[in-house]
């Protein structure tokens, strides 16, 4: 049995969606200054690396993240991975490469390259997920539907459709994996995001890992 840690590092070179806060992490008590304790002090928004969007960020007065079903977080999930040369998943490729039965399905792009590169800098051409498809997941009835960058819409998108098809059904989206070492196939899915309790409960980061069946 093999995991795959599919979680994006956090550190203050990790790339956040512009307009979204930088990612801080200071030492606020140190033993090598004589403190009781080694604690850090974290500063970042709850989009940061790979994190869950609950219907929350998008939708007035719907669920928040910490009321997010476990259900739709942990299990069967199918990956599926693009060619190289595709911009965007459209309908299409989703009626071709996802079937029916699928719960939870994520996406393999060229965007799990950007994690690996040495310069560390948000990349606008990332591969996203259109409208139309987003209408074809909630037709099958997916829980959970992730993707290997910040977002899941076309960059600066108005309105943001995609992720409105979505999160209206209640289905939750995982963004910013890194799915570089893993190949197209089923796994176990296991997302656990933070519980946050208080805030707007927009999201959250979490620790995404994939056991092999």
């Amino acid at each position: 049995m093999r995991f795959y840690d599919i979680t994006v590092p956090l550190s203050s070179k990790t790339p956040t969606y512009p307009g979204d806060p930088g990612i801080e992490i200071h030492q606020w008590a140190s033993l090598e200054k004589g403190d009781g304790a080694n604690v850090s002090l974290l500063n970042f928004g709850a989009h940061s690396g790979t994190h869950v969007d609950a219907p929350a960020h998008f939708i007035s007065g719907a669920a928040k993240v910490d009321s997010l079903w476990l259900d739709s977080l942990i299990g069967e999930a199918l990956v599926v991975e693009l060619p190289a040369d595709r911009n965007q998943i459209d309908d299409e490729f989703i009626a071709a490469n996802v079937p029916d039965d699928a719960e939870r399905v994520l996406f393999k792009t060229r965007n799990s390259g950007f994690w690996g590169q040495e310069e560390k800098t948000f990349h606008a051409d990332y591969v996203y997920l259109e409208p139309e498809a987003a209408h074809r997941l909630v037709e099958i009835g997916i829980k959970l539907v992730g993707i290997d960058y910040l977002s899941i819409e076309q960059f600066r998108t108005e309105n943001h459709p995609t992720h409105l098809a979505l999160l209206s059904e209640g289905i939750v989206i995982l963004e910013g994996l890194d799915l570089s070492e893993v190949r197209p196939g089923h796994y176990e899915l296991i997302c656990l995001p933070l519980k946050i309790a208080e805030g707007t409960g927009d999201g959250a980061p979490a620790r995404a890992v994939l056991r092999e069946l």
